[in-house]
């Protein structure tokens, strides 16, 4: 088994920033927040961020990009990231262009960063265009682990990229009735559980449960709605589907570094 190490340095709708490591790679998934918040994560969890290889974007919505310009402007780091999404990013921040390394489709998607082959699958977001990443870790026996949040429903396609994952880190966005019962507009409420919109604790549930039974033993709940959810609600949810008191799950906090350790 090849060793390796995930954690969300945060989660959540004020911005998403995820660290994965093994022995010959260390790569971000999405660079939400600022540059001084991704930093001091990093440097919090003893990682120098001049030591990154590369970082993979999920799309192109503020809470998964903002820190980029800044960071990279100071990190140079090679930036992969859909073509659609990518036209948006250059044109927020030009000065990318050189670092932007775009893929036509999710399909297209299969870069080599050390021991790991990343790989994009489509999800059901409302962004220019989504992804989540299947990353194969090399050994005698590789190990596949996943990246899935901004989705709206469970397509064929997430679920066959998601099974035999070992780790994943899994959206928990909102509980249904939190959701209708609270605050936010109702057009907001109506994008939030729509087809483009996210994960609700319940669907979380019944995918982690299929993805338990093909052989994953490890979950963080990613991207809980501080408005809508609580990670009482979306860790009981998961928790009851699963019912094996020695799996591995916990719950991403909205602004702490979260581990999940295999």
């Amino acid at each position: 088994m090849t060793n390796y190490r995930i954690c969300t340095l945060f989660s959540g709708s004020k911005g998403n920033c995820t660290y994965i490591e093994t022995p010959e790679a260390k790569i971000l998934i999405d660079m939400g927040k600022n540059c001084k918040a991704v930093c001091a994560a990093l440097t919090g969890i003893g990682v120098d961020p001049c030591t990154l290889d590369a970082v993979f974007i999920t799309h192109e919505h503020r809470d998964h990009i903002d820190a980029l310009p800044v960071f990279c402007k100071k990190y140079p780091l090679p930036i992969h990231i859909q073509h659609a999404s990518a036209q948006r990013l250059i044109g927020c921040a030009p000065h990318l262009e050189g670092l932007v390394h775009p893929y036509p489709d999710a399909a297209s998607c299969c870069v080599r960063v050390g021991d790991m082959t990343v790989q994009a699958f489509r999800t059901p977001h409302d962004s220019r265009a989504s992804v989540g990443y299947r990353i194969v870790l090399d050994g005698e026996q590789p190990t596949a682990i996943a990246y899935a949040t901004d989705i709206g429903y469970v397509t064929p396609e997430i679920l066959e990229s998601l099974t035999g994952c070992e780790s994943v880190v899994l959206e928990s966005n909102h509980d249904p009735d939190m959701l209708m019962d609270g605050p936010y507009p109702y057009d907001l409420k109506l994008r939030i559980r729509g087809k483009k919109g996210h994960l609700s604790n319940e669907d979380c549930a019944t995918l982690a449960a299929q993805l338990y039974a093909s052989g994953t033993r490890n979950i963080l709940l990613a991207h809980l709605s501080e408005q809508n959810n609580t990670p009482r609600l979306a860790f009981h949810e998961t928790f009851c589907a699963i019912a094996d008191k020695d799996f591995n799950l916990r719950v991403a906090d909205p602004v702490h570094v979260s581990w999940l350790l295999p």
